[in-house]
């Protein structure tokens, strides 16, 4: 345990029960997984609880990958990407038999690599997990710099993914657009909706990914490559035909608001009514509300656009995610466990502080204080999680793009400052930052390069460099 402490301690100055939480939900993401075996995967509530059954999410490649590619040994996350290689066969099968589709099409919730949930809405239209398997593989691979799984396993998983989506769409001639249809997208309150943002992005995203890993082995493993292509019958009309979707894909808008994207088609339509005007006896609307009540209202159950916006960040601009964030938070009731890490990100990055912390605070402690009312059925280990996403990748702005690692620390005004260790391609940094000075850490290693408010700084092996911290 000292050394997990050693690898993964988040430490927090000035706030006792921030520090309570994230050091809580730490130890439990190592009670939960510890990542020796590829059969076996991450249960939302973990070993706490019965509910769920212990089965597999998109929680696990979406948020708890993060997680352990920061803090363990590669292999750990490698094993996370090699259960889903393994059920591949099993992903296939469930593209059949959801309504005839290719390629491979990976459960909501399983065990064994079939479907093992009971809700059409979920099992036939809640599909862009697909996406998020597909995206695990690109952060294994940018976050480690090894590119060894994307022939051995990965292109194989990317493949039949991108085959899938192919199948999905549907192409309007008069509009030369790829739509995709009757889908429930992250917000699990809006069910069977057309073209919804955050799915149409990442199916266009993987398309584009599985071509990208294809040119890459065809310049580094060109024999692999051909292996590859003769096992998978792939040919250059399907390649072209994902550049065609790719590039013509729909994504929904509406003049009323035209600087956000809009969730899914017709989302305006709805009664537009904030949070804050709600009744708090109808909260949470899952306890209160019948379904055909939620699925009329505009709230949102957890991040859905802004779920976008976080996973695919370098592609947009900071005056995009405020003005969504703006729109969609008022209409959050974030009673999904995913959902407040996620917001407290993009708070963070467009200098909402308070808000940034409260939604630290409510995705830390959301066990310790049972904000949702239901701790007796187990513990929320995607939140746990999110709450160490909320401090590196919110507060502390870190971001693995291009080989490159960067921060851009911020401190929330009731604290004193924040610190927390972390793995990068075989460095052991220390991160700590506080109202003067940024200061990065190295225990053993080599030097290395690192970006801090766009600037690159080289910390060399057993040593410390210091940078003014940069106010708001």
């Amino acid at each position: 345990w000292l050394a997990r402490w050693e690898d993964a301690d988040v430490r927090i100055d000035g706030d006792a029960e921030a520090q309570q939480g994230i050091r809580f939900n730490i130890f439990n993401m190592y009670q939960t997984y510890t990542g020796e075996d590829s059969r076996l995967n991450i249960g939302p509530k973990g070993f706490t609880g019965e509910k769920y059954g212990g089965a597999t999410y998109w929680d696990t490649e979406a948020y708890c990958l993060h997680f352990y590619l920061a803090t363990t040994k590669p292999e750990v996350s490698w094993n996370l990407l090699k259960y889903r290689h393994n059920q591949l066969p099993q992903a296939k099968e469930n593209a059949v038999k959801n309504v005839g589709m290719e390629g491979a099409l990976y459960p909501m919730v399983t065990m064994n690599g079939e479907e093992c949930h009971n809700e059409w809405e979920i099992t036939h239209e809640e599909i862009h997990r697909n996406g998020a398997i597909a995206h695990a593989i690109f952060n294994y691979t940018n976050f480690t710099g090894d590119k060894s799984y994307l022939g051995q396993y990965g292109l194989e998983v990317l493949v039949e993914i991108s085959r899938y989506w192919a199948s999905r769409v549907n192409f309007v001639p008069h509009k030369d657009v790829y739509m995709i249809l009757g889908v429930t997208g992250p917000n699990e309150y809006d069910n069977n909706v057309n073209n919804n943002w955050y799915t149409n992005l990442i199916a266009a995203w993987t398309l584009e990914y599985t071509q990208e890993v294809y040119n890459y082995l065809k310049e580094a493993e060109p024999k692999r490559l051909d292996e590859l292509i003769a096992s998978l019958g792939l040919s250059d009309e399907e390649l072209a035909k994902w550049t065609d979707i790719q590039t013509k894909m729909y994504y929904p808008k509406d003049e009323l608001v035209p600087d956000v994207f809009m969730q899914q088609d017709g989302f305006m339509d709805k009664e537009q009514i904030l949070v804050k005007d709600l009744d708090p006896k109808h909260l949470p609307l899952n306890q209160n509300w019948s379904w055909d009540r939620i699925l009329r209202s505009n709230f949102i159950k957890q991040a859905d656009v802004l779920q976008g916006l976080y996973t695919f960040g370098d592609r947009f601009t900071l005056e995009q995610k405020r003005a969504n964030f703006d729109f969609y938070e008022p209409r959050t009731v974030h009673e999904s466990s995913l959902s407040p890490c996620v917001y407290s990100i993009i708070a963070a990055e467009v200098g909402y502080e308070d808000k940034a912390v409260e939604l630290y605070q409510r995705s830390a402690r959301l066990d310790l204080d049972n904000y949702n009312n239901d701790t007796e059925d187990g513990l929320h280990i995607t939140s746990m999680v999110g709450s160490w996403m909320s401090i590196v990748h919110g507060f502390a702005g870190m971001r693995a793009l291009e080989n490159e690692l960067t921060f851009s620390p911020m401190i929330p005004k009731d604290w004193n400052g924040y610190s927390f260790n972390m793995l990068w391609r075989g460095h052991h940094l220390t991160i700590t930052s506080t109202r003067d000075h940024v200061t990065i850490k190295q225990t053993g290693g080599t030097d290395v390069s690192i970006t801090v408010y766009g600037n690159v700084v080289n910390v060399p092996a057993n040593d410390t460099v210091t940078i003014e911290t940069v106010k708001a």
